[in-house]
This record gives structure tokens, sequence and C-alpha cells, in this order.
């Protein structure tokens, strides 16, 4: 059976596609089955930890965690999106139908777009934290807090409904084979039929914007967090400071680069250096963010003992 050619007339169009996942090589499929099944349950098992603690324990609902909720909640959603359709592909032959596919590019988008801003907000409440410790609680209210993330996740739906709108115009008449393991735009693109000079305008404008503005902002941020730390007098004082934003520009920088990496390279780049850099902000990021805000985060142990101990006792 030819499963590149679902439609042998100009009119025609593509129903069902076939991913073809990470790898096509018999000896790695099982292995990598194994590997990823437990990077995605460590994933599961780490955000929803993170959510759990910062629910159940008041110290712990400050700014700084109700961003860092929002960010778990996101990295659970999204890595649920990808992670499960990905797994089939070592194990089956993998396909989804036209409105699947369109719907995963929606929440894949969506969640991403979520992540990239809810890090910027959390650049933002640092910066708030350090360099005006006497209006944080006004910069920071509630109030601000919550039109923060409303923000977010509008902006999230309008660029993800923008991606799916113009990639539902496309018509797919000819190969229905995505050589990845999910439905990513560019992979989606490279079987179009018709021009996509549009959905890559549309994605050039998007991610541009997506990387340039959070990129901006957090710069500045923590420039001026840099300039701030480095005149307190106190090694203790810098010692904190520092501790208190050294899992954000660790988790900036994972999210960030891989994704630098998927979007702005050269045109020569091949299709699996693209599956492999968007599984690590895809898949690898998610399970690693609960480990990396966590390892030194004295707040989080102490709420994680607290939990284990009423746990126990009742």
């Amino acid at each position: 059976m030819n499963w590149g050619r679902m439609a042998l007339g100009n009119d025609s169009s593509v129903k069902e596609f076939i991913l073809l996942g990470l790898t096509q090589q018999p000896d790695l499929q099982l292995p990598l089955f194994f590997f990823f099944l437990g990077v995605y349950i460590f994933s599961v098992v780490g955000n929803l930890g993170l959510i759990v603690l910062i629910v159940l324990n008041p110290h712990l609902q400050t700014p700084m965690y109700y961003f860092l909720f929002n960010l778990s909640f996101t990295d659970l959603c999204y890595s649920s999106v990808i992670t499960p359709k990905m797994l089939v592909s070592f194990v089956k032959q993998n396909t989804i139908s036209h409105a699947e596919c369109m719907t995963q590019l929606f929440f894949f988008c969506f969640f991403v777009i979520d992540e990239c801003y809810i890090l910027t907000a959390m650049a933002y409440d640092r910066y708030a934290a350090i360099c005006k410790p006497l209006l944080y609680q006004v910069t920071m209210s509630h109030r601000v807090c919550l039109l923060m993330t409303v923000g977010v996740y509008v902006m999230g739906f309008v660029e993800a409904m923008a991606h799916t709108a113009n990639m539902l115009q496309v018509i797919f008449c000819d190969s229905n084979i995505i050589n990845h393991y999910l439905c990513e735009i560019n992979a989606l693109l490279k079987l179009s039929c018709t021009s996509t000079s549009i959905n890559e305008l549309v994605v050039y404008i998007v991610v541009g914007f997506n990387v340039i503005m959070p990129t901006l902002t957090i710069f500045i941020s923590y420039t001026l967090i840099l300039s701030n730390i480095l005149s307190i007098h106190s090694a203790e004082g810098r010692s904190k400071a520092f501790s208190t934003c050294g899992s954000h520009v660790i988790a900036v920088s994972l999210f960030f680069g891989a994704a630098a990496f998927m979007y702005v390279k050269p045109s020569s780049a091949s299709e699996d250096e693209d599956k492999v850099s968007t599984i690590f902000y895809t898949i690898m990021g998610p399970m690693l963010k609960p480990f990396i805000y966590s390892i030194r985060n004295k707040d989080v142990h102490i709420a994680l003992r607290k939990t284990l101990k009423r746990s126990i006792f009742i």
C-alpha cells in the first residue's frame, strides 16, 4: 500500500495523516518507547505534584508560586497533548485524522505560547520582588496577577487560532505522511499542494513576536535585577537574590533556546534536527522544570514535608 498517496485528483484532499514518529529504526523503537514513557510519567507526577503542593500550602500562595502553578499546569497540558500520541508511533503505524491533527496543532500552539508569556510574567515578578520590594504587594497584587494570567491565555488563544485557521485553508492533496511525531506547522506545510506563503508569513510574524518581545522583557528585567543584586553589600543577601532567580533563568534558557533553534535556523537544517530540537521544549522541558524549581527551593521542601506529614497522620 502506498501510504503517501491518499488522493488522486486535484480536487481531493487528505482526510487522514500518518505520523512517522521520532525514528524509523526498528532497534530503537522499543527502548525509546520506554524512555519517553518514563519521561512522560515523571512529567505528570512532577507537575501535578507542584500543583498540589501550591494549592494545599498557604505559604506558597504568593505571586511567584501563582505563576509557577500556571507554568506547571501548562507543562502538564501540552506534554499530554503530544507525548501519548508520540508513544503510539513506537509500537504501530500512527494515523491521525485531519480534525484530530488540527486540534492537536491548536492546543500545541496554545500551550506553548502560554508558556512563553508565563515565563515572561515570572521574570517581571522577580524584578518587582528584588528591585521594588517595598512596592511588591501593590505591584504584584492579586488583581494584577489575575489580569496578567488572563492576558497570557487570551494571547495564546488568539495566536493559536491564527495558526489553526490558516492551516485549515491549506489543501493536502498529495502525500499524507508527516515526518514528525506531532502535527507541527512546518511539517504540515511541506505536504501542501497549494501556496503556503500566507502561512509562512503568519509563522514568522507570530513566532518573531513571541521570541522578541518576551526575550526583550526578560533581558531588561534581569539586567535591572543583576544591577540591583550587585549593589547589595551583604554576601548572604546577594546569594539569596541569585537563588530566587537561578531556577527561572535555567527554565527560560531551556525553553527559548530550543524554540529559537527550531524556528530561527538555516533552511538547510534537516527534518531530524527539527524533531530533536522540538523534543527539548515539548517533552523534556515539562519533565525537567518541576525538578529545576524544586531542587534548591526551601519553600517547596518545607511544603512537601508538611504535606507528607499530614498524609501520614490522616
